[in-house]
């Protein structure tokens, strides 16, 4: 009976395992008795999917932080590429911060079009704040550690300036068509009130575009690895290390990169080809010397920073890889936000007089 008992259990071995004890009688008339002990499945049970699909589930967790495998390896030759990397974030702060300064200082500067060079400034210092410090200190400790929080600040502050600064663009463009093509009417379309509602507008919506991205990233389950190929938190790296179905979530993006990148972007254009057939209308080569320079200096910012924008958003992820993705990250984190203030006071007059007249307030200041 005890053999056959057994044989009975280990059929229902699928499901739970019974081990039987039996106890001995206390007199030859008292039967046998058996007590079982179960144990029961996992908690995690998954049905009707695949081995490999149902361990990914049972494994999606909640990151509390994610490992950044960083830029650099530690070598000679790396070291001194952080060193390069260090002075070019200082050097974009520095510049952009002086830029904002001579604006708000010169009274000569206070117009629409250097309002909105000054916010375009502001925007340019924050990779240096938020990306180069981090990576620095990854590169010096070991560990490469970044918590949630601070992955979903880099994220937001991330998104919220890059796209700040594609609508800012096209704003500043919309200005200097209506400075050229409309300079009479340029005043009251352009008054003070109006430059106000444009920046708090370009604010708010690349704030509300960072939120939901933000917002939803973070609340991804991630499975198995929490290695990120980046030296900081983007949304592409992270959708990588995600064991949900991201494919609408990537639709989404590909139509707010389109909404932010692409829409400007045919505004500059329809506005410089107004701009351009209005300049090689004018009979003043003086004036249109200076019109091609102002709008020289804003189109190379618009390609530096839209090459590489559409180049790291508009593609498919199946195109992404992470050496091209960090290099190109490289360029509009560190290359670009050194270049703006170079590109806008080398090239601009105004800036340039501006620039030698505080030299000149110094020199007094310090010889007295």
């Amino acid at each position: 009976m005890g053999s056959g008992f057994h044989q009975k259990s280990q059929a229902y071995g699928n499901f739970f395992a019974v081990d039987l004890i039996d106890i001995a009688p206390t007199s030859p008339f008292e039967p046998i008795q058996y007590h079982t002990k179960m144990s029961l499945p996992p908690v995690c049970t998954v049905q009707a999917q695949p081995s490999e699909e149902k361990e990914r589930r049972c494994n999606a967790t909640s990151a509390t932080e994610f490992v950044l495998l960083g830029l650099l390896k530690h070598t000679k030759v790396h070291t001194i590429f952080l060193a390069m990397i260090l002075l070019a974030s200082i050097t974009a702060f520095s510049g952009n911060a002086l830029l904002m300064f001579l604006i708000l200082m010169d009274s000569s500067l206070h117009t629409p079009m250097y309002f909105f060079l000054r916010q375009l400034a502001f925007m340019d210092m924050g990779p240096s704040l938020i990306v180069i410090p981090k990576m620095s200190m990854d590169f010096l400790i070991l560990g490469n550690t970044i918590s949630l929080a601070l992955c979903g600040t880099q994220i937001f502050f991330l998104l919220m300036m890059g796209g700040a600064e594609g609508l800012l663009l096209a704003v500043m463009s919309y200005d200097r068509y209506v400075a050229i093509c409309n300079p009479f009417q340029y005043p009251i379309l352009m008054n003070r009130k109006m430059c106000m509602s444009l920046a708090a507008a370009v604010w708010i919506c690349a704030t509300v575009n960072a939120s939901i991205h933000t917002a939803y990233t973070m609340h991804l389950p991630y499975c198995g690895s929490k290695d990120i190929d980046h030296f900081f938190c983007e949304v592409p790296a992270l959708l990588k290390l995600s064991c949900s179905d991201t494919s609408i979530y990537e639709t989404l993006v590909f139509m707010s990169s389109i909404v932010l990148l692409l829409i400007p972007f045919s505004i500059i254009l329809a506005s410089y080809t107004c701009i351009l057939s209005t300049v090689l209308r004018m009979k003043s080569a003086r004036g249109q010397q200076k019109a091609l320079a102002t709008c020289s200096s804003h189109l190379t910012v618009v390609g530096l920073y839209y090459g590489a924008t559409i180049f790291m958003y508009i593609r498919p992820n199946t195109y992404h890889s992470p050496e091209q993705d960090k290099m190109v990250a490289v360029f509009y984190t560190v290359v670009t936000p050194v270049l703006n203030p170079v590109i806008y006071s080398l090239r601009n007059r105004d800036v340039l007089q501006a620039l030698i007249k505080l030299a000149g307030k110094c020199r007094v200041l310090h010889q007295n």
